[in-house]
């Protein structure tokens, strides 16, 4: 399986092959505040002392930190980030430095002339919750919030006619079971993609995704790909023994909260410790986390880490060892 056939643009295998702590790095992600005006039921939120609005300048140089190491694609993730009074400014620093990619990932919730505006300054890739297909559950699992699943549909299909837009939908207890009908909506919403994460390893509703027709699976490459997993038997999360016991991604990629940076965003949110802060020096100890580290090991990496993810190192490994060929 090639990487570029999962979905994910981050993801390849050309980036597997020359995976190191020195190339460009490939996907860095922000979170610029605990801010958000939703209150979702999955949602663990940030450790205390990383609550509130990263400084704005803190926020720039940490960006540009990220540009001079050539930066490919970047996310702002919060939290709410479009909360954050700064994010319009950050969004055009990366543009005008030739980011490939600038991702964000947020409710639905703001106003679809500043989506517009932040699309005009140079976001190209909106990642926009909708956990349900019916506007009851939809509120519910947004804390009851009013309006809030109105306003995310309306964003998904405004947003999808003028750029790359995916809809990601968590699946709980509380709403597994319409799971299939709720795909099936967001398919009428015509989004570029639809990623499914099962809370921790709850797949049960991945189990009633495997029924979905082949019209809607052929559409969209990252849900093939995780249906097809679970078709296959394969959890969405969990490295077993026979997977690539590192982290090759930590060597150009990473997720920061505050001046720390972490393994990756899951690890961030799972409360795991941040491998140091962002300084000059923070791709050598993103080497020296990813020489010593054994994921296999660590709790969090072990049940948390994500299938696309095991796929790439696997991947690096097996170009490592020479058993996949250039």
């Amino acid at each position: 399986m090639r990487l570029e056939d999962i979905g994910f643009y981050t993801l390849s295998d050309k980036r597997a092959r020359e995976s190191s702590s020195t190339s460009p790095l490939a996907r860095c992600e922000l979170i610029l505040t605990d801010r958000c005006n939703f209150n979702c039921t999955y949602c663990r939120g940030l450790k205390y002392e990383d609550k509130g609005d990263m400084p704005y300048w803190r926020a720039r140089n940490i960006v540009q930190l990220w540009i001079n190491s050539g930066l490919k694609n970047v996310s702002f993730s919060g939290g709410e980030p479009t909360l954050y009074d700064g994010l319009i400014n950050l969004v055009k620093r990366c543009k005008k430095n030739g980011v490939e990619h600038i991702a964000l990932s947020t409710n639905g919730s703001a106003s679809l002339d500043y989506y517009t505006e932040l699309a005009g300054a140079g976001v190209n890739d909106f990642s926009i919750s909708l956990d349900s297909g019916c506007c009851s559950i939809g509120e519910k699992m947004a804390g009851g919030i009013p309006r809030s699943w109105d306003k995310a549909c309306e964003a998904i299909q405004y947003l999808s006619t003028i750029t790359y837009v995916t809809v990601g939908m968590v699946f709980t207890e509380e709403n597994y079971g319409e799971s299939g009908n709720a795909v099936k909506f967001v398919d009428s919403l015509s989004p570029h993609d639809i990623r499914i994460i099962p809370a921790a390893q709850y797949d049960k509703a991945l189990t009633v995704l495997s029924g979905l027709p082949h019209e809607i699976l052929s559409k969209y490459p990252i849900l093939n790909y995780r249906i097809n997993n679970i078709k296959a038997g394969r959890h969405v999360r969990g490295i077993t023994e026979h997977d690539c016991h590192k982290c090759h991604l930590v060597l150009d990629d990473m997720a920061v909260v505050s001046d720390k940076h972490y393994p990756c965003i899951i690890y961030l949110r799972e409360q795991g410790d941040p491998i140091g802060t962002t300084s000059y020096s923070y791709r050598e100890q993103r080497r020296m986390w990813h020489a010593q580290h054994d994921t296999f090991k660590d709790e969090i990496c072990r049940h948390n880490c994500l299938d696309v993810c095991i796929d790439y190192n696997n991947k690096v490994e097996s170009y490592a060892n020479n058993t996949v060929a250039a």
